[in-house]
């Protein structure tokens, strides 16, 4: 489609998004912890650390960002059909300054991936080995970002401000074709909201299994209320934070052998974060022994969820509008 023919009058814009996904909160929260949820195992399982992971994704995102700068688009199977992908050169500030770590740790964690095999140096080449493809390929996520992505379409035309006929399949498809522009817009997204929650929490471990002890309440708080608050859906942002907020004293707790065995970090690392957590109040013991929000701190986190959100809408803008002009 040339320039010419793309109305304007149909795309949308960050505001719109955000406005729309606060305004239908109740609605689209449960799908989007659980998206996010997802997310962190994958990045997590991947190596059994997480800040291995980002280090991986911050170096594809800045090659992706390169492709982006040529006008070079390869669809999921073309991407994929390498044995390995050429990276740009980086520096160690230049990850310390998007990832918020000191640069020990992250000089001691790309030697780690250079003695995996993950990243190897091939005379004035660097690559990422294919190998590394089975743990960063995002088949299933494409499918979970699809399905929200949809959703949120949904409530945009209820709004009144996106009358594109979607589904689901369609978007998963339009991902795959134009991967490497899409997957750097969801990496440009993932990677200052998780990094905002490790300023927060101090570590990413903490906000996974934090994360894991919200998704459980919210899933629970909203399978078990039967309030007039409830019935009036969709909520916003902020009513339906309060109904969270106001239940977490519920019996809808979790034990740290089951967050454990959902995330698949050791017990042990769990019980030493939720002492920390607890410690600075993000989570209380109710009286079954089981881990629940405390809402004193809890309040604290929504801006960093308003942040996050803005990041959101900005990708899903982006999709969206592409859809639009396609």
């Amino acid at each position: 489609m040339s320039l010419e023919q793309i109305d304007f009058s149909k795309t949308l814009t960050d505001d719109q998004v955000f406005e729309t996904i606060m305004n239908n909160y109740s609605d689209l929260a449960n799908e989007w912890i659980s998206h996010q949820w997802n997310w962190i195992n994958n990045v997590y399982w991947a190596f059994n650390d997480h800040y291995k992971y980002m280090i991986i994704i911050s170096l594809i995102e800045k090659t992706l960002q390169f492709y982006d700068q040529m006008n070079i688009q390869q669809s999921y199977e073309e991407y994929y059909s390498k044995s390995y992908v050429q990276i740009e050169k980086f520096s160690i500030t230049e990850l310390c300054e998007k990832l918020d770590l000191p640069k020990e740790t992250i000089r001691r964690k790309v030697l780690e991936l250079e003695k995996e095999g993950v990243i190897k140096r091939n005379k004035k080449k660097i690559i990422i080995d294919g190998k590394a493809f089975a743990f960063v390929k995002p088949q299933n996520q494409i499918k979970l970002s699809s399905k929200y992505i949809y959703l949120v379409a949904e409530a945009l035309n209820r709004e009144k401000h996106f009358s594109k006929k979607i589904d689901v399949k369609l978007i998963e498809n339009l991902i795959k074709k134009k991967f490497t522009l899409c997957w750097r817009w969801f990496y440009r997204m993932q990677i200052p909201l998780v990094i905002g929650y490790h300023k927060f929490m101090q570590d990413l471990s903490t906000f996974h299994v934090w994360g894991t002890i919200c998704m459980n309440q919210s899933l629970n708080v909203t399978k078990n209320l039967k309030t007039t608050e409830t019935k009036k859906l969709p909520l916003d942002h902020g009513a339906a934070s309060k109904i969270l907020i106001d239940n977490v004293g519920s019996t809808s707790g979790i034990s740290a052998m089951s967050i454990s065995d959902m995330t698949l970090i050791p017990r042990a690392t769990v019980i030493r974060k939720c002492k920390h957590l607890i410690k600075n109040d993000l989570i209380k013991i109710n009286e079954k022994k089981q881990y629940v929000l405390s809402s004193f701190n809890f309040k604290k986190i929504l801006p960093y969820q308003t942040e996050a959100f803005k990041f959101k809408a900005k990708f899903i803008r982006k999709v969206l509008n592409l859809l639009v002009i396609s």
